[in-house]
């Protein structure tokens, strides 16, 4: 019985450290994703450049408003915070196409 009860209580666990860390980093309350707070690389950069416009101009609009904010050293009303259920990793699947297709190239020079 109690080891049935165990994994939900470890999920709950988990999920509420997460949530904790998540808004402990900050960058939520100026409006940002995770991914907009990667450190912009070459395969980064190629990533953004494949980005579909619109998810490129979302994130070009969360970019300058963050920017905006930290200029007037402020961060956005409480519901208007980046929540961790919406915080979607919407430049992984690009970015790793980029890291995939660049080993593949290393490989081919390699021969």
């Amino acid at each position: 019985m109690a080891a049935s009860r165990a994994p939900a209580a470890t999920r709950g666990l988990l999920h509420g450290m997460r949530s904790w860390y998540y808004n402990l980093c900050g960058f939520n309350k100026i409006g940002l994703m995770r991914d907009d707070t990667l450190l912009e690389d070459a395969d980064v950069q190629e990533a953004l450049r494949r980005l579909p416009e619109k998810v490129y101009n979302d994130r070009m609009f969360r970019m300058k408003r963050a920017l905006d904010l930290s200029m007037k050293q402020a961060i956005l009303p409480k519901d208007q915070w980046s929540k961790l259920e919406q915080d979607v990793r919407y430049l992984a699947p690009y970015l790793d196409e980029v890291i995939r297709e660049r080993k593949e190239k290393e490989e081919w020079m390699k021969k």
